[in-house]
């Protein structure tokens, strides 16, 4: 029976979903993560403030309770426009754009302190020498600093892929249509419960090991003394 529901056609429908919701989410949250990071180290103590109050409310409050929020964000806010144009909350905020929203801004909370501490990680001295050949505190971020920390970033950011493939399943308690929902609908009419929970399980067990078999190679990769050469090439280029 396992078997049977294994290529289910609504199973890996679910699947498809779940690795479209991984990536998506992920890209808002290492993009707003790495913009969240730079706003605090901001020498601007409103900037600085604000980053540390976003980490603090995303990161303190369960992931699960922000998706339903967003998920009912129309009891709050019905419609959305300006002058004559006007639309409902509840035609935008679909069930995928509240997954979004919930996993993608979560992540960012968690990102910006992983992308904080790689931009720690770079040497002062490098920094002080690149003002002192001119270049100002975009350029510097962005030729020698971001280049350094990239290779502190990525460990753990692949493991905050993979925790993103099994968060994706949190979704079903809006009917985002992913995995684990799909194998809900299905089992919800043929009672095959246990079935189809070992096969949402399996695939589930299927692309975590894929992630962390492409995180270990990016590790070996990065503990590679090569990896520095075309960093190094990347700022003389600059």
């Amino acid at each position: 029976m396992v078997r049977r529901f294994l290529f289910f056609p609504a199973v890996l429908h679910g699947l498809i979903l779940t690795l479209e919701l991984t990536a998506v989410s992920m890209a808002i949250g290492v993009a707003f993560g790495m913009l969240l990071a730079i706003m605090a180290l901001s020498r601007y103590p409103v900037v600085s403030a604000a980053s540390t109050l976003y980490v603090w409310l995303f990161r303190g409050t369960p992931l699960l309770v922000q998706l339903i929020f967003w998920f009912n964000i129309a009891l709050v806010f019905p419609v959305v426009g300006f002058g004559h144009w006007q639309m409902s909350i509840n035609r935008l905020i679909t069930p995928m754009a509240a997954s979004l929203l919930g996993l993608g801004l979560n992540e960012a909370a968690y990102m910006a302190e992983i992308v904080r501490a790689g931009i720690n990680s770079v040497d002062r001295g490098q920094v002080e020498a690149a003002r002192s050949v001119g270049l100002t505190d975009g350029q510097t971020m962005h030729h020698v600093v971001l280049p350094q920390a990239f290779k502190v970033v990525i460990p753990p950011t692949a493991n905050q892929t993979i925790g993103m493939l099994k968060n994706t399943s949190l979704v079903s308690v809006i009917g985002a249509q992913e995995l684990l929902t799909r194998a809900e609908d299905i089992y919800a009419r043929n009672f095959q419960v246990v079935e189809l929970l070992i096969v949402a399980s399996l695939w589930y067990l299927a692309l975590t090991t894929v992630a962390s078999a492409v995180q270990y190679w990016l590790e070996r990769r990065l503990g590679d003394s090569t990896w520095a050469r075309p960093l190094a090439a990347t700022r003389s280029g600059a």
